[in-house]
């Protein structure tokens, strides 16, 4: 990430000056306002039960999404206190991010290009993960994925959810998006 307040990255200045001209045309919208664009993505990773026993399992996991993202997660904690797993009221129980604008974009690039090739067996992204809103939501198993994390400080393998939120009316849309910007979604 650029410290240069002129830099758009590269994703960005694709979606402005090829992919919403090309949106336009192909969903047949009579205004430029009218494309949908990706507003925020949210990375959640849960630590769940292992974090009763063990608190310093939730600051790993909040490490390992700070070097993902780029940006200081926040921890979650636990709505309800469930007695058969040990757990408490307040407790944390996982970290998640919220990215927006440029480091939103940064790291969908990475996501997309570098991450999500690296996965094994991988033969795209499920096309059913819409949620009837434009919203995109899918899991990945291994954070090791990513380029940033060390595979020799890692102490424990990380699974966690991604949320694209979308401004779409409707799933068929917010498809169209994310296949501009090459998501490996499958065929339906």
């Amino acid at each position: 990430m650029s410290e240069d307040l002129n830099y758009i990255p590269r994703l960005q200045q694709q979606y402005n000056e090829v992919i919403q001209k090309e949106l336009l045309s192909n969903l047949k919208l009579s205004n430029i306002f009218e494309v949908p664009k990706i507003s925020k993505v949210v990375i959640n990773i849960g630590a769940g039960s292992q974090s009763v026993s063990d608190s310093k399992k939730v600051n790993d996991a909040a490490a390992a999404l700070e070097l993902i993202s780029g940006q200081k997660p926040v921890k979650t904690s636990a709505k309800k206190a469930i007695a058969g797993f040990k757990l408490r009221e307040g407790m944390a129980v996982g970290v998640k991010v919220t990215l927006r604008k440029s480091q939103m974009y940064e790291f969908i690039d990475r996501l997309i290009n570098i991450a999500l090739p690296r996965v094994r067996d991988f033969d795209g992204l499920s096309p059913k993960s819409f949620d009837g809103n434009g919203n995109y939501a899918f899991g990945i198993k291994e954070h090791l994925i990513f380029p940033e994390i060390n595979y020799e400080s890692v102490t424990e393998i990380w699974g966690m959810d991604i949320i694209i939120n979308t401004t779409s009316k409707d799933d068929e849309q917010a498809l169209a998006l994310l296949q501009s910007f090459n998501f490996p979604i499958k065929k339906k």
